[in-house]
């Protein structure tokens, strides 16, 4: 084992033995390399004549670039738009980030966790926290409503198994009394590995506050009886809930720095909260229970090795991106904008299920409960094939719509304006009967 993947191993067996233990081969081995990049940093802070580290262009004290290139960006310098950012991030934009996060999450308020490490978008977050954490052979337990591409990122990847539990109970909530059961079947190996998608993608369902109590809980309880416990907190759609009663504090919150064998890892970004999805600006944070004394230098070992993961991957996340985002959440518009946004899709939200609460509906295909994000699925009834429904709307009706399985169809509220909802569902029917009839 290289010695920099030694001394980081040693810093994390003294904060907490249990957490490098819940380490990846990959894990317990990446460092972040002391070579160029370690040399350019210290050059570009105390090289005061001539600083010829890194290999890039320089021309009269900026980044060289094409006007070509430049007169697309108002705002911006060459160096903001055309030079490397760290591995780890732009510092500013990490330490911006983490603040956002606190205000949004009351919860970790003195919760210690590591500094956002930015990714390029979640996929790439999800990849990296698999890089780290995850084995061929593991078990990863999540709603059986899931994300296709996790099955691409774990299983196809990874080679890890998916173990999925219904995501509803009989009552529309969340299925907490599964959730429990599938738990604490896995902790009989001795750890548990989960991955849960809040507001959910496909259904656009968030638990209530009192559900996610409970899902903490329990997630809680299965470390406290001494099962090692690590949980992925995808919050791709963070901070677009439409209903009172919904949750609105990530998972994260309740579960970062509870206990020594549970580790919570939060993946989130700009992408979908800030609606810049072809950015590819993510972030990846960590916590656990660590020694007391110990958590600066614990913390800076997990950053060192999300670091170097990302480094041996991709180097590093777009400048661009991530300057352009640093701005902008600078800038005094920025929450006003997004609150502006975020009450567009409710009234979407709001507009479909007003448009569903009409019976007619019901003859062919009914929605699954949903109070966020971007998306709502409908269960397709009589018989209809999701799939064959899918395909005869988009001939007969124009209209684009993901099968799921053999009974789903997700709806992606978030691309249709509002007075387009009610013909979209009357379309929808039409299509249905007429495949029925």
């Amino acid at each position: 084992m290289n010695p920099l993947a030694d001394e980081l191993n040693n810093i994390l067996e003294k904060g907490n033995r249990d957490f490098l233990d819940s380490l990846s081969g990959f894990g317990k081995e990446i460092f972040f390399p002391k070579g160029i990049l370690t040399q350019s940093a210290e050059a570009k802070i105390k090289a005061h004549r001539f600083n010829a580290t890194i290999g890039t262009a320089r021309e009269k004290g900026q980044a060289m670039h094409l006007r070509s290139v430049m007169d697309r960006f108002s705002g911006l310098s060459p160096d903001e738009v055309l030079n490397y950012a760290p591995s780890y991030g732009m510092p500013d934009l990490r330490k911006i980030w983490a603040s956002e996060m606190l205000k949004k999450n009351p919860g970790l308020e003195n919760r210690r966790m590591s500094l956002p490490v930015v990714t390029a978008g979640l996929t790439h977050g999800l990849s990296t926290a698999a890089d780290l954490f995850i084995e061929p052979g593991n078990t990863i337990i999540l709603p059986d409503k899931l994300w296709g591409n996790y099955r691409l990122l774990f299983e196809l990847r990874k080679g890890a198994k998916l173990k999925t539990f219904p995501l509803y109970n009989d009552e529309g909530g969340f299925n907490l009394s599964g959730f429990r059961q599938a738990l604490e079947k896995e902790a009989e190996s001795g750890s548990v590995t989960t991955l849960l998608n809040f507001p959910n993608n496909p259904t656009g369902y968030t638990p209530t506050i009192s559900e996610m109590k409970q899902i903490a809980e329990i997630i809680i309880n299965i470390a406290a009886s001494g099962t090692r416990t690590l949980v992925f907190c995808d919050d791709a759609y963070f901070g677009l809930f439409f209903e009172d009663d919904t949750a609105t504090e990530s998972l994260f919150a309740m579960l970062a720095d509870r206990h020594p064998l549970l580790t919570a890892v939060k993946l989130d970004g700009a992408t979908k909260e800030d609606f810049v999805w072809g950015f590819r600006v993510g972030f990846i944070t960590v916590s656990t229970g660590v020694k007391e004394g110990m958590e600066d230098a614990f913390y800076e070992a997990i950053e060192k090795k999300l670091g170097g993961t990302v480094r041996s991957n991709i180097s590093n996340c777009p400048s661009v991106s991530q300057a352009v985002l640093l701005h902008a959440m600078q800038d005094d518009r920025y929450g006003a904008e997004k609150a502006e946004r975020r009450q567009v899709l409710k009234d979407r939200a709001v507009k479909v299920k007003d448009v569903l609460s009409d019976p007619k509906y019901s003859e062919c295909f009914t929605p699954y409960p949903f109070n966020s994000g971007y998306f709502m699925c409908v269960k397709m009834l009589k018989g209809l094939d999701a799939e064959t429904f899918r395909k005869r709307l988009l001939k007969d009706e124009g209209i684009g719509v993901i099968s799921i399985g053999t009974t789903d169809i997700r709806i992606a509220f978030s691309s249709v304006e509002v007075e387009d909802i009610e013909p979209l569902f009357d379309a929808m029917l039409r299509c249905a009967s007429s495949a029925i009839s």
